[in-house]
């Protein structure tokens, strides 16, 4: 399957590399705004909460070229929230050795930091599963491509089972947010909750 390499991409992307043995990250499209490139959401106290990475914009560029605009301090505001979100979570405290390493160094370009992401959520569920980058950029790909799942915009309602979160009393269960939700509400029980969805791609 092919995909997109995203910022703690949204749990469906997980359903699908899950499917696999080995995936094979897109690394020769063009940037495109309103996908999860440079977003991811999560759940906090008021609702759905978006992080943002900020970039450099620099007209039309490959995503592998897209730099992460540093200058500012998104990456102590986004563990910030990410702290209040899930701090009274059962395994934030678990996984945030690991996680906080991600948010103190910092990564030039956009691709190089998603990857760390996935490499944390893959080292974090103990999965074997390796992946390869693309050499050309394709339109119609020989392998099963789920780069659609990627978009922010007018996403699918993939019907996802439910699981506890930490503010489900105030707003009911969110489906799809962030893989960090399912992971630091579930632990390793998160990869049995992703085999056991029933998707089709």
């Amino acid at each position: 399957m092919l995909f997109l390499p995203t910022y703690f991409a949204p749990i469906s992307q997980y359903v699908a590399i899950f499917k696999n043995k080995e995936i094979v990250f897109e690394v020769e499209d063009n940037f495109q705004k309103q996908t999860y490139r440079n977003r991811c959401n999560i759940y906090g106290a008021n609702g759905k909460l978006t992080l943002n990475i900020p970039i450099i914009h620099n007209g039309k560029q490959k995503t592998k070229d897209v730099k992460i605009d540093n200058s500012s301090l998104w990456q102590k505001q986004h563990l910030k929230s990410l702290e209040s979100a899930y701090y009274s979570s059962p395994f934030f405290e678990f996984y945030m050795d690991d996680l906080f390493p991600l948010y103190e160094q910092k990564s030039a370009f956009l691709l190089d930091f998603n990857l760390k992401c996935h490499e944390f959520i893959m080292n974090a569920l103990q999965s074997e599963i390796t992946y390869s980058k693309t050499d050309i950029y394709e339109v119609s790909p020989k392998i099963k491509d789920c780069r659609n799942l990627a978009i922010a915009k007018h996403e699918k309602n993939y019907n996802l089972n439910s699981y506890f979160q930490v503010f489900n009393d105030k707003h009911g269960f969110m489906p799809n947010l962030s893989v960090l939700d399912l992971l630091f509400m579930e632990g390793t029980n998160s990869e049995i909750y992703l085999k056991n969805q029933k998707i089709i791609f």
